[in-house]
């Protein structure tokens, strides 16, 4: 029995030491591990620490950008507005001008017309340039490629030049019928009132009588007052106060 005992007082003493040993290494292992896991879980935290404050400052940014291309949608969509209104503002001109300038081609040809008839039924002074005055005119009102204003600028040219011969005296050479056989002579125009002839030599002068549409001799009394207006027209004279026959003469 005392051998028994002793056997095992051995065993135990042998025993205990090991189990001590190996509890120490997995203590230590244990130990280990945990640290090794605390570091770990020490570098995650990092990581996700490092990654939310850059999703914070994307974050951050998105938002500005948000709030910048809210801005900047309500400010062109306040610019698409005001060019809409522009747009709609110039068609409503573009449409207006089109009737205005419809309406004014019909009075620019009105008034042609009547400039012409006016210019056919008017005294026969300087007749061949006033003729190709209207046709030109005529020409140019045709023209739909012209603008509206420079047809009306040239219209009311036209119609300014007419205005001016009412107001003036001028002396002109120009060739004329009498009774049938023509005639260089020497016309004098007093606005658009009269017109007077004389032949260059002085030996005969007359008129045109508006009733009979016709060039007319008058009187060989009537040859020096005529003779004196011209050469005052022409400024060979001063001018003085004479007597001449306005209008349709009583032969």
């Amino acid at each position: 029995m005392r051998r028994v005992g002793l056997v095992v007082l051995l065993l135990g003493l042998v025993v205990v030491p090991l189990l001590a040993q190996s509890t120490s290494e997995e203590v230590r292992e244990t130990v280990r591990g945990t640290v090794e896991m605390d570091q770990q879980t020490q570098v995650s935290r990092d990581d996700w620490a490092n990654e939310q404050a850059e999703l914070e400052a994307r974050y951050r940014t998105a938002k500005a950008n948000i709030a910048y291309l809210t801005d900047r949608i309500a400010s062109e969509e306040k610019a698409v507005a005001g060019l809409n209104e522009s747009i709609s503002e110039l068609e409503r001109r573009m449409h207006e001008a089109k009737l205005l300038q419809s309406s004014l081609q019909d009075t620019l040809d009105m008034v042609m017309t009547r400039l012409d008839g006016f210019v056919e039924q008017d005294l026969p002074f300087l007749v061949e340039e006033r003729r190709n005055r209207i046709e030109n005119l005529e020409h140019e009102l045709a023209r739909p490629e012209v603008a509206g204003a420079e047809k009306l600028r040239r219209l009311l040219e036209a119609l300014q030049i007419e205005t001016e011969y009412g107001k003036s005296v001028e002396v002109e050479q120009q060739e004329i019928r009498l009774d049938g056989e023509p005639m260089f002579v020497d016309v004098l125009r007093v606005g658009r009132v009269s017109l007077f002839w004389q032949t260059p030599d002085g030996d005969k002068a007359g008129t045109f009588d508006r009733g009979t549409w016709e060039w007319v001799e008058l009187p060989a009394s009537y040859g020096r007052p005529i003779r004196t207006a011209i050469e005052m027209a022409s400024r060979i004279r001063p001018v003085q106060l004479i007597e001449l026959p306005l209008g349709r003469v009583e032969r």
